[in-house]
């Protein structure tokens, strides 16, 4: 696991200019590669790599990046793992002069023999790279298939960066960055920047599973699709499994034990992160069936009623025979944290999840350079909640006329949250789900609001939604089309459970839930592997009936039965609980001072990006209790935190 950067400079510069610059580039990425660095010019062609190396198979300086073929032809800079490598490795036969045994040189000689268009669909694993052709003068950059690895890349001022990080690009020199205002609508809508876009006009992130070619002289990169999710889901929808269900059952164990045996291929200390829950589970039962040794595990816990997993993590490690370390999340804990977000992240980035990954990671590199992840199992198995309330929730609704429902929605928003909590409040316990909470006029106004949809796409769309309408508030922008606004960006599932595992699939999983876990894991140098997302897996999941995944209010049944083979029900036997932070109630205390500085009227009309008014509105009446906005404010507050951070950058576009 690495960092990767680099720059295509067509004006000719001196030597010296170019090493300084990659140079600068490089020494931002030191987090990602802690164990060794270089560098690689070509001052003719104006072409510069720079790697950063965190050392986990050949740690000998054979596996020095950027790395040459052995024909010469071709210089790679490699972030990742090609976990396969060794199958790989004997198709080309030992007649190479193999100087190594890392992946990357593994790789390189794959493309010296059969070009890039044929080695990408053969790779299995997590990886982003850069890769120089001394002969056509091309670069071509590369991502894995769903996304696990970040590749940043654009033309800012004249020259091509590129890099793993944004960091990486903002260090050149030259840099000048221009803040992309329908990006922030974006962001501001789902909590994270959506691919291809990033938070700097012109500056992109690759798409999971593409290549981008850029010959010298051209000044746009030639886009290629070597793999899709759609296509993937196409062909499982096409053509299902064809056999039974307990087949099924141990065709999946037996897939996910070799992508579990492949990612626990390591020459450092390897460990998992343990929730408690099916997925992390899973990962940490075929774990340990494969290890002599207990495994390493770890996992978070927090004091407050509702966030606290961790009982639940000890009694599975126990069951397991883990070895298992635990850390309890306080305030103090998050406050600490809080000053990292915006540098490890680079661009505002709402999930507050954040921080116990962060936390999380932090520990397990006391004791392990390498840990596996249950990552992915809900979006490939149908496991969130939300799936089923969307659905269950448009079956009762979806006859409603939408002018009748919309008219409901305005009599119920008309009516203020605190006279409905008035209201409901005397209720108690006799009232069903979601009103039997402590402010139910608030969640009585955001479950009104959802229900306006016209479809259940659209009512999904508000589901995950934070700012309905996040246009409005960033002043002079646009907010770009998704995969959850453009159906024709979707296939045809005939299930608004499977379209809704889609979307999340494409959107929510690389670029939230995956970039969540890259930056918090790279940020202390450890490296973090997600079995569940092995494009087998992957693949496999999409070849089975729903009706196998969900059954009622459960999903995520083949996971369920599996981990029933290495656990006791009783162990499992609970509600999801995610791996949230109690933020409602930290912005309400120690975290108060530090978010009204940052959401002050006049620093918000100063900076000329966002509108002060409904933010103020949505502050003041969470900080009365009267609404919970948290996840409103954390959007914000991580903004206004990472431009604070971004200095200058950004400054160009603070006026409209």
């Amino acid at each position: 696991m690495c960092g990767l950067c680099g720059l295509i400079e067509p004006d000719a510069p001196t030597e010296s200019d170019l090493r300084h610059a990659v140079g600068r580039m490089n020494d931002t990425l030191v987090h990602r590669g802690p164990d060794d660095q270089g560098l690689w010019l070509d001052p003719a062609a104006g072409v510069a790599l720079g790697h950063r190396r965190l050392s986990i198979l050949d740690l000998s300086p054979l596996g020095h990046q950027p790395m040459v073929s052995h024909c010469g032809r071709y210089v790679l800079a490699f972030n990742g793992e090609i976990y396969n490598y060794l199958a790989l490795r004997r198709d080309l036969g030992e007649t190479l002069p193999w100087r190594g045994h890392s992946d990357t040189e593994v790789l390189l000689a794959w493309i010296s023999r059969r070009g890039v268009a044929a080695t990408l669909p053969q790779l299995n694993g997590m990886f982003a790279f850069a890769l120089w052709d001394r002969q056509e003068r091309r670069l071509t950059l590369a991502r894995d298939r769903l996304g696990e690895k970040p590749l940043y890349y654009g033309w800012n001022r004249g020259r091509f960066l590129f890099g793993s990080e944004l960091k990486a690009l903002t260090a050149h020199p030259h840099w000048q960055g221009t803040l992309d205002r329908d990006a922030l609508a974006a962001y501001l809508r789902l909590s994270y920047v959506p691919a291809p876009h990033s938070i700097y006009q012109g500056i992109r992130k690759l798409e999971p599973g593409t290549s981008a070619a850029l010959d010298q002289g051209q000044q746009t990169p030639v886009i290629r699709a070597y793999w899709t999710a759609r296509e993937a889901v196409e062909r499982g929808l096409a053509a299902p499994f064809d056999g039974s269900r307990a087949q099924a059952l141990d065709a999946l164990e037996s897939l996910l034990s070799d992508a579990v045996g492949l990612r626990m291929q390591a020459d450092v200390p390897l460990g998992a992160f343990l929730s408690g829950g099916i997925d992390s589970t899973a990962v940490v039962a075929l774990m340990q069936a494969q290890s002599a040794k207990p495994v390493r595990t770890f996992s978070i816990g927090f004091h407050e009623t509702g966030f606290d997993e961790a009982p639940y993590a000890r009694q599975v490690a126990a069951h397991l025979g883990t070895d298992h370390t635990e850390l309890y999340v306080t305030a103090q804990h998050g406050i600490e944290t809080i000053v990292d977000l915006p540098r490890l992240w680079d661009e505002p980035f709402g999930d507050s999840s954040q921080i116990p990954t962060l936390l999380v990671s932090r520990m397990a590199r006391r004791d392990v350079t390498v840990c596996l992840s249950g990552d992915g199992g809900d979006e490939l198995f149908g496991g969130y909640s939300r799936y089923l309330w969307t659905r269950e929730t448009w079956r009762r609704i979806g006859w409603v006329p939408l002018g009748l429902r919309r008219a409901l929605a305005g009599a119920v928003t008309a009516i203020a949250p605190g006279t409905w909590d008035r209201l409901l409040r005397p209720l108690g316990r006799l009232l069903p789900g979601p009103l039997a909470i402590a402010n139910p006029g608030d969640r009585l106004h955001k479950a009104i609001d959802v229900l306006t949809g016209d479809s259940p796409e659209a009512l999904y769309l508000r589901m995950v939604s934070h700012w309905n309408d996040p246009a409005a508030l960033v002043i002079g922008a646009q907010e770009p089309a998704s995969v959850l606004t453009d159906p024709a960006r979707r296939p045809r599932t005939g299930s608004i459970t499977e379209s809704m595992m889609f979307m999340d699939s494409c959107l929510y999983l690389p670029d939230d839930i995956l970039v969540k876990v890259d930056r918090a894991s790279m940020g202390v140098g450890l490296e973090a592997r997600v079995p569940l997302l092995d494009h087998r897996v992957y693949e496999f999941a999409w070849s089975l009936p729903l009706r196998w995944k969900v059954r009622g209010r459960l999903g995520k049944l083949p996971l369920r039965h599996i981990v029933e083979r290495h656990v006791p029900r009783a162990l499992m036997d609970r509600p999801k609980m995610g791996f949230g932070v109690p933020i409602e109630h930290w912005l309400r205390g120690p975290l108060r001072d530090w978010a009204e500085a940052l959401l002050a009227r006049d620093r918000l009309l100063a900076d000329g990006i966002l509108r002060p008014d409904p933010i103020r509105a949505k502050w003041e009446e969470h900080l009365a209790g009267r609404r919970n906005w948290s996840y409103y404010l954390w959007d914000l507050l991580m903004f206004q935190a990472w431009l604070d951070a971004a200095g200058a950058a950004p400054s160009a576009s603070r006026r409209p």
